[in-house]
C-alpha cells in the first residue's frame, strides 16, 4: 500500500484531484502538499494535509510549488501531476493568447514538472503520476485545443521514458469523462454534454491508487475503454457513429450558444430603444 509516503497532488480541490488525495488519505501515514488556485478549497483535511495556493501556468508558481515541497518535506515520494483546463468549443477563432493559455496549464507546466522533480530527486527514487486523459488517444469535436495539450502529453511520456533515469517512474492515466466541473467551466460556464461513458470522480481516484501501488506504467480507469478502442479500430463504423454522435452535441451547443448571444443583443438593443 502507498503508506508513510509525502506526497505532491496538484488539482487536489476538484475532481480526479480531489478524489486521489481523498484515497490516499486513506492509507496511513501519507503527508500530502495539495495544491491548487484557492488553498481555502483544500480546508479541514487535517494536518497530514497542506493547502497551497499557486498558479501551475507559470514557472514562478510550479517554482514556489517545489520550493515549498523541499520545506515540507526532505524528498517528494511520488508526485501527482493533474492540473488541468478544459475547453470546449468549436475553433473558429484568432486568439494567440486563448490557445496559448491551455496549452501553458496542460502542457507546458507538465514538462517542467518532469524537469524540477528530476532534478528535486537527485538520483534518489520517486514517482511521477501524469493525469493525460483518454482524449490524449482519440480526439473529439469540440475539443480540439484540449485534445491537442494531452497528445502533446501523451508523445512527450513515450519519448521520455527512453531518456528517464532508472530512480524515476513514469505512471500515466487516461480518465474517460468524468462528472467535475470540467463540463461546465470547460464551456464557459454553460452546461455541456459529456461524451459516453462517463465516470464517478471517486471511482476514478481509487483506480489511481490501486493502479500507482501496483507500479503500473499506464492506467485505464474505466474497464470499458480499451475493448471500446480496439472496437473501434476494427470496426471502423463503430468509430464513425461515436464520432457523429459528438459533432451533433457540438452543433446543440454551438446552436444555444448562438441563441444565448442573439437574445442579449435582442436585449440591448431593447433597452436602448427604451432610453
Amino acid at each position: 500500500m502507498i503508506s508513510y509516503k509525502n506526497i505532491i497532488v496538484t488539482g487536489a480541490s476538484s475532481g480526479i484531484g480531489k478524489s486521489i488525495m481523498e484515497e490516499l488519505l486513506e492509507q496511513e501515514g501519507n503527508r500530502i502538499l495539495a495544491a491548487c488556485r484557492r488553498a481555502e478549497k483544500v480546508a479541514g483535511y487535517g494536518e497530514n494535509v497542506v493547502p497551497f495556493s499557486c498558479d501551475l501556468s507559470t514557472q514562478e508558481g510550479m517554482d514556489a510549488l517545489f520550493a515549498k515541497a523541499e520545506e515540507l518535506f526532505d524528498k517528494v515520494d511520488i508526485f501527482f501531476c493533474n492540473a488541468g483546463a478544459p475547453y470546449y468549443e468549436r475553433f473558429d477563432y484568432e486568439d494567440w493568447n486563448r490557445i496559448e493559455s491551455i496549452f501553458r496549464v496542460n502542457t507546458i507546466s507538465h514538462i517542467y514538472a518532469y524537469s524540477k522533480y528530476l532534478h528535486h530527486l537527485n538520483g534518489r527514487e520517486g514517482r511521477l503520476v501524469y493525469t493525460i486523459s483518454a482524449m490524449g488517444e482519440m480526439a473529439l469535436p469540440g475539443y480540439a485545443l484540449y485534445a491537442a495539450t494531452k497528445f502533446a502529453m501523451k508523445g512527450f511520456q513515450q519519448a521520455i521514458r527512453d531518456e528517464t533515469p532508472d530512480n524515476l517512474k513514469i505512471t500515466c492515466v487516461y480518465p474517460v469523462s468524468t462528472k467535475t466541473n470540467f463540463f461546465n467551466v470547460g464551456g464557459g460556464g454553460r452546461k455541456v454534454e459529456p461524451p459516453f461513458p462517463v465516470q464517478a470522480p471517486e471511482k476514478v481516484g481509487k483506480a489511481v491508487v490501486k493502479g500507482v501501488n501496483k507500479l503500473k506504467e499506464h492506467i485505464y480507469p474505466c474497464s470499458a475503454y480499451l475493448p471500446s478502442k480496439y472496437l473501434m479500430k476494427v470496426v471502423p463504423p463503430v468509430k464513425s457513429m461515436y464520432v457523429g454522435a459528438q459533432k451533433r452535441k457540438l452543433h446543440r451547443f454551438v446552436k444555444r450558444l448562438k441563441a444565448e448571444e442573439e437574445g442579449i443583443l435582442e436585449n440591448m438593443k431593447l433597452k436602448h430603444t427604451m432610453k
